[in-house]
């Protein structure tokens, strides 16, 4: 127990000392400042605006830049759509594999452009190498950097004053790719070589043993890297992160949990550093650190506890099932907290074994909108969302205008606050009774009773809050469940990013209203404890139902042998 805890204190303090060079560095790029890659980059990205006809000097309205953002994305499911269905027909494919079926390749063609990666297939056998490369992988880029531009437009809005203006969206996603995602993940893939994660183009090895086993090989670390990076969570196998070829060893899984929350973390600097305002900005991430630690240290006691109708039996000791042996109880309860906290999904434990209430907090980091840190990006709009909710019951009380930053909330800005903060909830509880009530649904489920209905609400709440991590106990590569969670992932990811990029508009068109006496430091303490009583008490009035009958419950029949 002292060495795990040992290692939560340096992997935090770690990360706490990285939020500032990194969210500084972040804020020059999008400000438009030289940085030390400049000299090497800026060629490169003049060269990207050359090609694709953009014209860097072009400011979009709020319209124009949601329209950018959908049609981009768009462009990107046709074409990892047609090499999923075609890949059979396309070199580097060494073992062969067939074309996806329909279903299935719609559903992994809308998890990778929507930075969910829900796997309803096992990769190494599958996808083909270039599937993997030039389908998946660039999709982990594309998709992690169109989050990032949609943060940066909204907090152009609170910046601006009276322009309706709010960026280049074609600008905004190249220097994310160019300056964040790429640079950092060369680094970081070249660490994970070295500490023997595979890269190669060889095919497959069969090994004789006490039988014949085949081993996948494969262009690993490169995926790895911004899998990770860019919260996608997307495994090159379909063990994820608990495969010795994607993670190792201990050290490994400490800085694959670090390259998770890294750029996510450290937006919340930019935001405060764009904004001119840095306390504004420790605020968020103090917030977010502290509801993240809370949940962390609930689910620890959990995986540290011992299973009763085990111990009944006569055996002693932690109860190890579905936690990874070689990182430990510390190091399967880091990655797993910071994988769902973060809307990753890479797992390095099977989170459908582990005991009832450790199960629920990966759970709850989902269904809280995302917000404890979250996704690149779409995490900090999403607490953005929080904090004016917060702001606008506020101003009830007190009986005057509510303001967040120099602007003033009304009407507008709190049905997109309202839109971001409970489109995802909606999905996952509409979705979660209509698989309840369907044959198609309930089939799938591979385990009765309440836990049945933990996988499903593990499947939706991962879906909808663009996560992908899974429940694992689900067989969810079914044409009712590819489709479900597809619509599910679609509807998650588009409608809340839209909603920011009007609400940035709207709020970039407002003029600064200066604070006065009145105005409520959003800043503070007390705002903070406000913030997270208000995220607690939305989640809880939306979900404490499903949770009950879920993981309560099963951990209540499970405390009485049952």
């Amino acid at each position: 127990m002292l060495l795990d805890i040992l290692q939560f204190t340096v992997f935090f303090v770690l990360l706490t000392l990285c939020v500032k060079p990194l969210g500084l560095y972040i804020s020059n790029i999008f400000e438009g400042k030289q940085t030390f890659l400049s000299r090497i980059i800026f060629p490169i990205e003049q060269l990207v605006y050359r090609l694709s006809f953009i014209n860097p000097e072009n400011q979009m309205d709020w319209k124009e830049y949601a329209l950018s953002m959908l049609l981009f994305n768009l462009l990107g499911f046709v074409f990892l759509f047609l090499i999923l269905v075609v890949q059979q027909f396309l070199p580097l494919n060494p073992e062969h594999f067939n074309g996806f079926p329909f279903d299935l390749a719609l559903n992994t063609a809308i998890s990778f452009i929507t930075n969910t990666n829900w796997q309803a297939y096992a990769g190494e056998s599958s996808a083909s190498y270039l599937t993997q490369m030039l389908g998946l992988t660039v999709q982990n880029f594309l998709s992690a950097a169109t989050g990032i531009a949609i943060l940066i437009a909204l907090i152009r809005g609170f910046v601006n004053k009276q322009s309706k203006a709010i960026g280049n969206f074609w600008v905004d996603t190249t220097r994310a790719t160019l300056y964040i995602l790429l640079p950092l993940s060369i680094v970081f893939a070249i660490f994970l070589i070295s500490q023997g994660v595979i890269q190669n183009f060889a095919n497959y090895q069969t090994v004789h043993l006490i039988s014949s086993q085949t081993i996948p090989m494969g262009p690993v670390a490169s995926q790895e890297s911004i899998k990770l990076l860019g919260t996608n969570g997307g495994g090159f196998f379909n063990a994820n992160s608990a495969h010795p070829f994607e993670n190792p060893n201990p050290l490994t899984n400490f800085f694959e949990a670090f390259m998770i929350i890294l750029i996510p973390a450290s937006l919340t600097y930019t935001f405060g550093k764009m904004q001119k305002n840095t306390r504004q900005g420790w605020a968020i991430y103090i917030t977010m650190l502290f509801l993240f630690l809370t949940f962390m240290s609930i689910q620890y006691w959990a995986n540290i506890s011992s299973n009763p109708m085990v111990s009944s039996l006569g055996v002693s000791g932690h109860y190890l099932e579905g936690q990874e042996v070689r990182f430990g109880i510390g190091g399967t309860t880091l990655f797993s907290s910071i994988t769902t906290a973060v809307a990753c999904g890479a797992v390095n434990a099977m989170h459908d074994s582990l005991l009832p209430i450790g199960s629920m907090i990966p759970m709850i980091f989902m269904l809280s909108g995302e917000t404890i840190f979250g996704g690149v990006g779409s995490g900090l709009y999403t607490m953005f969302a929080f904090m004016i909710i917060a702001v606008f019951v506020a101003g009830l009380m007190i009986g005057r205008t509510p303001e967040f930053l120099g602007k003033k909330i009304e009407v507008k800005e709190m049905w997109m606050a309202i839109i971001i903060v409970l489109t995802s909830g909606l999905l996952v509880l509409v979705f979660t009774s209509i698989a309840l009530v369907t044959k198609e649904g309930v089939s799938s489920i591979l385990n009765p009773g309440p836990h049945g209905l933990s996988e499903i609400l593990y499947a939706y709440a991962s879906t909808a809050n663009n996560n992908g991590s899974a429940f694992a106990g689900l067989n969810a590569n079914t044409v009712f469940y590819n489709i479900t969670t597809a619509i599910a992932m679609l509807i998650g990811r588009y409608v809340p990013a839209v909603a920011a990029i009007y609400m940035a508009g709207s709020l970039s068109a407002k003029k600064y209203v200066p604070p006065s006496v009145g105005t409520l430091p959003t800043d503070r303490i007390p705002f903070m404890i406000w913030l997270m009583l208000v995220i607690i008490i939305i989640g809880a009035l939306t979900f404490f139902s499903a949770l009950a009958l879920g993981p309560f419950l099963e951990n209540i029949l499970m405390q009485r042998g049952f």
